[in-house]
Parts: structure tokens; C-alpha cells; sequence
């Protein structure tokens, strides 16, 4: 009985079939990575946006009671912030708001066999100052 021209197609089928998993398992494995810093970026934005907004202008706030930040000075103290923490991003004053963007490169543990070595997630944090709680004079 002779085998013919069917002779190596289960080896094709196999390293398709090989090569879909692998690619499914880093979808998995790098995207679930992924998001791990993700999230991780915007706890850290959300930190540095809360340490800018508490850089309030205190003489604006005793003469009139508004509060206001100082928008050099809460960007320069976002900034220290990702600076302790190691991250890399930005800060912006707008509008009485902190808004900071951190970036982070995750480095792909699967998906680098095809060619996608690392994935570049951010995440996003803004902060603006409250006004004083009841009972605390200007």
C-alpha cells in the first residue's frame, strides 16, 4: 500500500495548530502582563496627581477663601512623585485640576516569538484640591 501525496500534511496541520497556541498562550500571558501594568500606572498617576494637588496658593485661600493651586508648584511635586516611584510621565495643570500620564513598556514574554517584544501601556490619574472641610476659617 503506498502512502502517495498525502505524506507530511499531519506535520503541517501540527505546527499550525502549534503555532495558533503559542500565539494564544502569549495573548494571554503578555496581555494579562500588560494589564498588570497598567493598572499598576495608574495607581501611580493617580498618587503623583494627588501629591501635585496639595500644592495649594495659601495666601489666595486666607484672603478669599478659594482654593486654588500653584500650578509650577504642583507639577514640580507630581513630578518628585514619579520621580520616588521610578515611573516615567507627565504633568499638566489645567483648570485647577493635576492630571498625570504615566507610561510604562511591558516586555512580552510569548508574543516576542512573533515579533512583538514589548507592548507601551499608560494610565491616566487627575486631582483637584477640596475645599476645607466645615468649620475651618479662611
Amino acid at each position: 500500500m503506498s502512502r502517495g501525496r498525502d505524506d507530511g500534511t499531519v506535520t503541517a496541520f501540527v505546527v499550525v495548530v502549534a503555532a495558533a497556541f503559542v500565539m494564544f498562550g502569549g495573548l494571554i500571558l503578555d496581555a494579562g502582563g500588560a494589564l498588570a501594568d497598567k493598572t499598576s500606572a495608574m495607581g501611580v498617576a493617580q498618587e503623583a496627581a494627588r501629591a501635585g494637588a496639595q500644592q495649594l496658593d495659601l495666601t489666595a485661600f486666607r484672603s478669599t477663601g478659594a482654593v486654588r493651586l500653584l500650578p509650577d508648584q504642583a507639577v514640580t511635586a507630581a513630578r518628585a512623585y514619579l520621580t520616588q516611584a521610578g515611573a516615567n510621565g507627565t504633568a499638566t495643570v489645567v483648570d485647577n485640576t493635576v492630571t498625570v500620564t504615566v507610561t510604562v513598556t511591558h516586555h512580552n514574554q510569548l508574543l516576542g516569538i512573533v515579533g512583538l517584544d514589548t507592548l507601551i501601556v499608560t494610565g491616566t490619574g487627575s486631582a483637584h484640591p477640596a475645599p476645607p472641610a466645615a468649620g475651618v476659617a479662611p
